[in-house]
């Protein structure tokens, strides 16, 4: 059974940093791409970050580049989203999923975690 654990989320003030981990089991990341999105109230689930292990390419949402770093650890199994200078707009919950490509939207990631949620005061 695939088994995605998101942690790492809480409060934080604007400039801030967090790091969320998303620790997966019932599979290897060897043959899956590992995706974080995030949703707010109102708003459509959008996809922030995504990593391929099989050809070591990361994808970044333009409003997080330079911001927000993925990473993985094979090792764990587990998945990082490293995010720095946080801003008021990057309050969400924020979700891993594992797929088979970063080029899909959401909806076609078959396993989900069940979310932290980031919260950056201004």
């Amino acid at each position: 059974e695939v088994q995605l654990v998101e942690s790492g989320g809480g409060l934080v003030q604007a400039g801030g940093s967090l790091r969320l981990s998303c620790a997966a089991s019932g599979f290897t990341f060897d043959d899956r791409v590992i995706g974080w999105f995030r949703q707010s109230p109102g708003k459509e689930r959008e996809g922030v970050s995504c990593i391929s292990r099989s050809d070591g390419s990361a994808y970044y949402l333009d409003s997080v580049k330079g911001r927000f770093t993925i990473s993985s650890d094979n090792a764990k199994n587990t998945a990082y989203l490293q995010m720095n200078s946080l801003k008021a707009e990057d309050t969400a919950v924020y979700y891993c999923a594992a797929g088979s490509s970063c080029d899909l939207p959401p909806s076609y990631f078959p396993s989900w975690g069940q979310g932290t949620q980031v919260t950056v005061s201004s």
